[in-house]
């Protein structure tokens, strides 16, 4: 009788596991994703399980674009930009908040003294820093996440300095400089410029292959992607797009890069062997920034003026679902292990 009670016992426990995830939900997907909602100035956090937006937390800023989560995702980063574009007239954002995902509600706040509309916020990978870019400085900021002090900056030497990358080794930054169509590269251990590449008359967005010896950013002037040499610092080749490029997310692998082509609501994957766009899926209107998921298995794309979040299946590149989000979705985090 003792077995038979021990086997039902298990028995329960591998059923609550699969009919609800709950009980020992797959290491792989453990974790929040993370929402800039824009439009009603909150970060959303969803729950990728059930497929959700969970709850909401206020700003009490206008607006935050983005969002970063620490290593352990237990905290949200979310730098107030402004209620302006990028290189458009508008409030100049001066401070970032920080968010406890658990008791969900504002635990910090960075005040960096003036408008600098910082925009993306990454944590170093070996450093642990926090780096934000400040575009009406020219800079990155560079934070302690521990104390919440500013620490010191990298200059970029551009203007409008709106997106940053950092190889996985920490040595490497990138930032998409929008208006000047240029991207920097970074000495990120000793705080300065390398060098500033030339691209395009204008850019948005960047990402860096998994292994760091490709950047993207897409030009904004002509469908296409631009695929830049790390090695030696200049673009080595262009890859057609279906429209304009946005948000890029290589999968962890390194074979493929989903790019958001917002103007045309579609989702472009590029094959990185044969430098070519493999398939283009449909997703609701506006696809603004791409995560891939830890695991590589899932690729969310927030899509802006839709208020939802496409979750795209990458075995077979199918949209597995559609997540409801708030207006103006943008940024997005992974907050877990």
């Amino acid at each position: 009788m003792r077995w038979v009670a021990i086997l039902v016992i298990m028995a329960g426990l591998s059923a609550m596991s699969v009919s609800n995830g709950t009980a020992s939900p797959d290491a792989s997907t453990q974790g929040v994703l993370l929402v800039a909602n824009k439009g009603d100035e909150t970060l959303g956090i969803v729950d990728p399980r059930a497929g959700q937006q969970i709850a909401t937390v206020a700003e009490g800023g206008t607006t935050g674009h983005e969002v970063a989560a620490s290593l352990d995702g237990r905290t949200a980063y979310v730098p107030i930009y402004g209620n302006s574009g990028v290189g458009k007239p508008g409030t100049d954002g001066r401070n970032m908040i920080v968010i406890d995902i658990a008791s969900r509600r504002v635990v910090g706040n960075v005040d960096f003294g003036h408008g600098v509309r910082p925009h993306c916020a990454v944590i170093g990978p070996k450093d642990g820093m926090l780096y934000v870019t400040t575009e009406l400085e020219k800079t990155i900021s560079v934070i302690d996440p521990r104390t919440l002090k500013i620490v010191g900056a990298i200059p970029t030497g551009q203007a409008e300095s709106h997106m940053l990358a950092i190889t996985a080794d920490g040595k490497r930054g990138y930032t998409a400089n929008v208006g000047p169509g240029t991207v920097s590269v970074l000495d990120m251990e000793n705080r300065k410029t390398i060098t500033v590449i030339p691209v395009a008359g204008e850019v948005q967005r960047i990402a860096i292959s998994p292994d760091g010896k490709m950047a993207f950013t897409s030009d904004q002037t002509t469908p296409r992607l631009a695929v830049i040499d790390t090695a030696s610092s200049k673009v080595k080749s262009w890859i057609p797009l279906p429209a304009a490029g946005y948000g890029t997310a290589p999968t962890p692998d390194g074979r493929w890069l989903v790019v958001a082509a917002r103007t045309a609501n579609k989702v472009a994957v590029v094959d990185l062997s044969a430098m070519k766009v493999a398939q283009v899926l449909d997703v609701p209107s506006a696809p603004q920034e791409v995560l891939m998921r830890p695991d590589g298995q899932v690729a969310y794309v927030s899509c802006d003026a839709s208020h939802k979040v496409a979750v795209i299946r990458t075995s077979d590149w199918t949209v597995e679902k559609l997540i409801d989000a708030g207006p103006g979705a943008d940024g997005l985090a992974w907050a877990g292990h």
